[in-house]
């Protein structure tokens, strides 16, 4: 069983908590084989400065660093109808178009103090999003989105599994109730 296996089935046991595109991502399947939103560099450069911000590096390389941002194109590109890709790629020019507003620089440009402000700003206009649309059909606002596909995303990345959660290539036996040394990191699967 390889790792993106074993994140399957943790997730499967945990009640699904990652979406259905995302975990069609992450074992590399094709679930969308219509149109598709073309994503441009600029676009690309700018995913990677908000994975950033969400998973920054601290101690341990952050998502830009794993190259987060190329799963996220993968996987929205793949694995999302094209309603959907519009509505993030829409809340991405969103995020650009308040910083620009707020700050009169673009996000990339901006502070760490003011790309945070941004983000939460948007964070709050999906978590109102997300309560108008409860029980309807609607898209995944921008936000949660984003944000699953970074986490998604990192931890699943060699750098995420390796440097980020405690790895072990070759596992021993198992032991379900194992302690945590004090300051230990979670394992990685």
């Amino acid at each position: 069983m390889n790792r993106r296996e074993a994140v399957q089935r943790v997730v499967m046991l945990m009640g699904g908590v990652v979406s259905a595109p995302a975990m069609a991502g992450l074992r590399g399947e094709k679930l969308n084989h219509g149109a598709f939103v073309s994503v441009t560099a600029d676009q690309e450069s700018l995913l990677a400065e908000v994975a950033d911000v969400i998973i920054p590096n601290s101690g341990t390389p952050g998502a830009k660093a794993a190259g987060v941002e190329k799963f996220i194109v993968r996987v929205v590109r793949d694995c999302y109808p094209k309603e959907e890709q519009e509505h993030f790629y829409a809340g991405l020019a969103k995020l650009e178009a308040n910083c620009q507003a707020k700050t009169g620089k673009s996000f990339a440009q901006a502070s760490a103090v003011e790309k945070k402000e941004a983000l939460t700003g948007i964070m709050l206009e999906s978590d109102a999003e997300r309560t108008a649309n409860k029980g309807k059909k609607a898209p995944t606002p921008f936000f949660f989105m984003m944000k699953e596909l970074t986490t998604t995303g990192y931890f699943t990345s060699e750098i995420g599994a390796t440097k980020a959660l405690e790895y072990l290539p070759i596992p021993g036996k198992f032991d379900g109730c194992m302690p945590l040394a004090p300051g230990q990191k979670t394992w990685a699967l």
